[in-house]
């Protein structure tokens, strides 16, 4: 089954091939990313691993609270990008106004 994993709690030392790495004993990795900040460059402390397994339950109780430089990792399946999440209505400026008319 193909799945992909939210992964927390990333040291900043963490890149993606040690990502990678931590995965790979548990099935066939496609992708390991780190998420990076766009201004920095920096990592944000969570990656995502897009991979083949057997068993999901499996790989997240091996590799939850897995400790890298002392922190416990948090794993868990990602939630899918469209998912119905409820987010905001696009009003950056905050206040709630009405739509306006379009007439």
């Amino acid at each position: 089954m193909y799945v992909n994993l939210f992964v927390g709690n990333l040291p900043w030392s963490v890149g993606d091939a040690e990502l990678e790495e931590i995965f790979r004993p548990h099935g066939d990795v496609q992708r390991a990313r780190v998420i990076n900040d766009r201004e920095t460059g920096r990592s944000r402390g969570f990656g995502f691993v897009e991979m083949e397994v057997d068993d999901i339950v499996a790989v997240i109780n091996a590799t939850n609270g897995h400790e890298i430089d002392g922190r416990p990792l948090r794993v868990n399946e990602a939630e899918s990008k469209g998912g119905g999440g409820g987010g905001g209505g696009g009003n950056r400026r905050g206040g709630s106004r009405p739509p306006r008319d379009r007439y």
